[in-house]
């Protein structure tokens, strides 16, 4: 599978952006959907998981409460909806997936992932 993320930019903080991963094939609905994100200098880190189905989901504690994930299996598409956007959430953000029916925060069980977004908060 591939996937192509977009909707990063630069947003004030408190301000809110809507990211989106397209995914290529017409097995989307099979894998496991995650985003994860990684600031200059800081390893990649989780940020939040979705199952094939859409009814289990998991957060990094750092963004529960402010992000939602959520995906639409007809377009392929899997969101990140970030709202009360902080300095802190700057980094580039990317989707992966995995072949496995359960959500997953652990970077070496996604087989693929896409090419990154940039998200910038201005203080």
């Amino acid at each position: 599978v591939q996937l192509q993320a977009s909707g990063g930019g630069l947003v004030q903080a408190g301000g809110s952006l809507r990211l989106s991963c397209a995914a290529s094939g017409r097995t989307f609905s099979r894998y496991t959907m995650g985003w994860f994100r990684q600031a200059p200098g800081k390893e990649r880190g989780f940020v939040a998981t979705i199952n094939w189905s859409g009814d289990s989901t998991a957060y990094a504690g750092s963004v529960k409460g402010r992000f939602t994930i959520s995906r639409d299996n007809a377009k392929n598409t899997v969101y990140l909806q970030m709202n009360s956007l902080k300095p802190e959430d700057t980094a580039v953000y990317y989707c992966a997936a995995r072949s496995g029916s359960t959500p997953s925060s652990r970077i070496s069980e996604y087989n693929y992932w896409g090419q990154g977004t940039q998200v910038t908060v201005s203080s």
